[in-house]
C-alpha cells in the first residue's frame, strides 16, 4: 500500500468520497476561491506519528488501532465521516476538494496551490514544472572534427603527488589509539594446556599415521634392452652369456635381451613371480627416509651491495680527448700535482700535455716504440722516465721554477760513463750515459726494457727486462748513478716489479705468481698464488696491504695479504686480455682496462678493522675507444687528486673520464 504522503506528490487522491475527484474536472487556470488563504501547514516537516513501520496497513483493517507510538501504546483510529457529512462539508467548505485522507497516520491532509497545479500537469501528461521545456534545441558545445587532445589537457595538480595531510592525521590518530590501548587486536589463540587422557591418543595416532606416510619409490621402467625387438648392439653373444654365469649373482645382469619377430611370439616372463616377491620384500623391509629439500631464494645468494649513488664520485663520462699521436698510445703517466700528463706512443714520440686544456706543450722524438713512461713521484723533481727499446731515458720536463730546474739539471748530469763491472752485486751490461739530444740521462741495458717504476722517495727506480734471465730486474739509484741486480732468485719470467707505497717491500710479479720481498731483511715475506694462466699487470693499494692483479684471460684478482695468500675475490669482467690495473691514491677506487675497448671502474673500500673484509662494488663500464689491430685500451691511470680516469687506446687517443 502506498503511503498517502507519497500519494500527495504522485497525483493519486483518495478522499473517501466522490467529491475528492473534483480536481480532474476543474481547469488548470481556474481558482476555486480567490480569497482563500493558503495553508501554512508544515506537515511535510513533521515526522509521522505512527511508528508501526513499513508494514501493510491491511493488517490493521479489522482493528480499532492503526499502530503503536513510542511508548508502545496503541494509536486508535478516528471516526470517519459518512457520505452525508462529507457532502455537507464539501458544500460548506470551499477548500474541502483539496483535502485527502492519510490512511497511514489516520488524518486528512490539505494540498497547497502549487501541489494542485503540479497534479493537474501530471494528469495531463505534461512536465511537473511549467518552466521546463522538453523540446529545447540541442547545442553542440564541442566540435570533434579537429580535436587532437582531450577536453582538459591541464597538468596534473600537485595535490596528487603529495601525501594527504588528512590521511596522515587519521593514521596518526590510529597509531596513538593503538599505543594507548584504545584499539585492541585479537589475541592469538592459545592452545589448551590440558587434554583428554584417553581421547586424544587415538586422534593423535591417526594424525601421526598420515604424516609419517612416505610413498614407496616407483619401480624402474624397462629400457631398450628389454624390448621384444631390441637393436643388435643390445643382444649379447653366446660367449657373453656364458661369461655371465661366472659372475656373482649381484653383478650378473638380471635380464638377457632376446629378439622376437612379433608380439604373439613373446613367451611369459619367467621371473615375474620372483620380481614381484622381491618388490614386496623391498616395500616391507627397506626403511624409507624423507629428504627435506631446502628451498633457497636465488636473490638471497646475491651479495647485498650499496647503491652506486651512495658511492659517488667516480668517473663515468668522457670529458676530454687528447689528440696528437699518430700511433697507438702505449703508456701514460700523471704528474704528482695532477696538472700534467705524459704519454708514450708507438709512433716513437713522448708528449707532455696540460690536463685541463688538452694542450701539448712538448714533444720528444725517439724514432722507436715508446714502451713505458713514468713520472717521478716527488713534485719538486719533474723528471720523466721513458723506456725505448734497450734504453731508459730520464728527461727533464722543463716544469717548475728556476730553483727546481737547477736541482733537476744537477741530478741529470753524468760525470764519466761507467764501464761494466762484475764485482759485488753490480751487474754488467748497463751504462749511465749523458744524452745531450734530449737533455737528460740515457741508461743503456743489455735487453729490451718492458717497464719502469719509481720508489716513493723519488731516488730509486726499478726496470724489468723479461728476457734478462737472472738480471731481468734491476734497481737504480738516480743520485749516485748506481745500479744493482735484484738480490733474489727469479722463479719464472718477470712481468712487473713495484715498490711498496710506505714500507721497504718489493713486489715481483711473474706470469704465475707474485712474490713479496723485504729489502731490509733480504728475505721472502709472502708468495701470492694467483691461479691465473698469465699475469699481465699489478697495482698496490695506497695502504699497502691489498694488491690487485690483472691477467691475460680477462680475470682480476684482489689479494688481502693480511687474510690469505690466495685471492680474496676473483672478478671475471673482461672477455679479452687485461692490459693494466690501477688504484687511486686517495679515493676508494680502482680500475682495469682491456683489449675489448672498455675500462671497468670499481669501488674498493679497505677497512682498518681486520675483522671486516674489503668491500668491492662494480660501478661503471667506460666505452669510447676504437679497436686497432686487435688492440683496445692499452693503459689507464687515475688523477692523483681528483676522481678522474685517463685511458690510452690503440686508436691514438687519450680520454679523460670525470664524475
Amino acid at each position: 500500500m502506498v503511503n498517502p504522503l507519497e500519494m500527495r506528490y504522485m497525483g493519486i487522491h483518495n478522499t473517501g468520497s466522490s467529491e475528492g475527484l473534483a480536481i480532474d474536472g476543474q481547469s488548470e487556470d481556474s481558482e476555486p476561491d480567490q480569497g482563500a488563504e493558503e495553508s501554512d501547514s508544515s506537515e511535510d516537516e513533521v515526522a509521522p506519528r505512527n511508528t508501526v513501520g513499513d508494514v501493510p496497513l491491511e493488517w490493521y483493517r479489522d482493528e480499532k488501532h492503526i499502530g503503536y507510538d513510542i511508548a508502545g501504546k496503541k494509536i486508535k483510529k478516528k471516526e470517519r465521516q459518512d457520505k452525508l457529512d462529507s457532502f455537507l462539508a464539501n458544500v460548506d467548505d470551499s477548500k474541502n476538494w483539496r483535502k485527502i485522507y492519510d490512511e497511514y497516520n489516520d488524518e486528512e491532509v490539505e494540498l497547497t496551490k502549487d501541489e494542485t497545479k503540479l497534479v493537474r500537469r501530471m494528469l495531463k501528461g505534461k512536465a511537473p514544472h511549467a518552466d521546463f521545456d522538453p523540446y529545447v534545441p540541442y547545442v553542440d558545445w564541442f566540435k570533434w572534427e579537429d580535436a587532437k587532445h582531450p577536453l582538459s589537457n591541464a597538468p596534473e595538480p600537485k595535490s596528487r603527488f603529495i601525501p594527504s595531510k588528512w590521511e596522515a592525521k587519521k593514521v596518526l590518530g590510529l597509531v596513538r589509539a593503538i599505543r594507548k590501548g584504545y584499539i585492541k587486536f585479537d589475541k592469538p589463540k592459545e592452545e589448551p594446556r590440558f587434554y583428554m587422557l584417553w581421547g586424544d591418543d587415538a586422534s593423535s595416532s591417526e594424525k601421526t599415521g598420515h604424516l609419517s606416510y612416505i610413498p614407496a619409490p616407483k619401480p624402474n621402467l624397462p629400457g631398450h634392452e628389454e624390448s621384444y625387438n631390441p637393436s643388435l648392439e643390445y643382444i649379447p653373444t653366446q660367449e657373453e652369456i656364458n661369461s655371465y654365469q661366472l659372475m656373482d649373482e649381484e653383478d650378473r645382469p638380471k635380464f638377457i635381451p632376446k629378439r622376437f619377430t612379433s608380439l604373439r611370439s613373446i613367451p611369459a616372463y619367467e621371473n615375474a613371480v620372483k620380481d614381484s616377491f622381491e618388490r614386496c620384500l623391498d616395500l616391507y623391509l627397506c626403511p624409507r627416509v624423507r629428504k627435506k629439500r631446502i628451498n633457497i631464494d636465488p636473490e638471497s645468494l646475491k651479495p647485498k651491495l650499496p647503491s652506486r649513488k651512495d658511492l659517488r664520485p667516480y668517473p663515468a663520462t668522457c670529458y676530454l680527448e687528447y689528440r696528437g699521436h699518430k700511433g697507438a698510445v702505449m703508456s701514460i703517466s700523471t704528474e704528482a700535482s695532477g696538472q700534467w700528463i705524459a704519454s708514450g706512443s708507438s709512433d716513437g714520440t713522448v708528449r707532455l700535455w696540460e690536463v685541463e686544456t688538452c694542450r701539448c706543450i712538448k714533444v720528444w722524438e725517439f724514432g722507436e716504440i715508446v714502451q713505458y713512461v713514468a713520472w717521478n713521484p716527488l713534485p719538486e723533481l719533474p723528471i720523466l722516465a721513458v723506456t725505448v727499446g734497450q734504453d731508459v731515458f730520464l728527461l727533464n720536463s722543463g716544469l717548475g721554477n728556476e730553483e727546481i730546474q737547477r736541482k733537476v739539471k744537477e741530478l741529470l748530469q753524468v760525470e764519466t760513463p761507467k764501464a761494466p763491472e762484475d764485482s759485488g752485486n753490480k751487474v754488467s751490461g748497463w751504462s749511465w750515459l749523458q744524452d745531450d739530444e734530449h737533455e737528460g740521462i740515457r741508461l743503456r741495458h743489455f735487453k729490451a726494457v718492458f717497464s719502469v717504476e719509481w720508489h716513493r722517495k723519488g731516488d730509486y727506480f726499478s726496470t724489468v727486462m723479461p728476457a734478462g734471465d737472472s738480471k731481468a730486474i734491476l734497481i737504480h739509484q738516480l743520485s749516485k748513478k748506481f745500479t744493482q741486480r735484484h738480490p733474489f732468485k727469479l722463479h719464472g719470467l718477470p712481468v712487473s716489479a713495484v715498490f711498496h707505497p710506505t714500507r721497504s717491500i718489493f713486489f715481483v710479479s711473474t706470469k704465475k705468481n707474485v712474490r713479496v720481498y723485504d729489502l731490509v731483511k733480504q728475505k721472502l715475506i709472502k708468495k701470492l698464488e694467483t691461479g691465473l694462466r698469465e699475469v699481465s699487470s699489478i697495482s698496490i693499494h695506497p695502504a699497502g696491504d691489498n694488491v690487485i692483479v690483472g691477467s691475460r684471460e680477462g680475470k682480476l684478482c684482489w689479494f688481502d695479504m693480511d687474510l690469505s695468500s690466495k685471492p680474496y675475490k676473483v672478478l671475471k669482467c673482461h672477455p679479452k686480455d687485461i692490459t693494466n690495473v690501477a688504484f687511486h691514491r686517495s679515493y676508494p677506487l680502482f680500475a682495469s682496462c682491456s683489449d675489448d675497448c672498455t675500462a671497468y671502474v670499481f669501488h674498493g673500500t679497505v677497512y682498518s678493522d681486520l675483522n671486516q673484509n674489503p668491500l668491492i662494488v662494480p660501478l661503471e663500464i667506460l666505452r669510447g675507444h676504437a679497436s686497432s689491430n686487435g688492440r683496445g685500451v692499452l693503459d689507464c691511470k687515475f688523477h692523483p687528486r681528483q676522481p678522474w680516469l685517463f685511458t690510452a687506446g690503440a686508436d691514438s687517443l687519450i680520454k679523460l673520464y670525470c664524475h
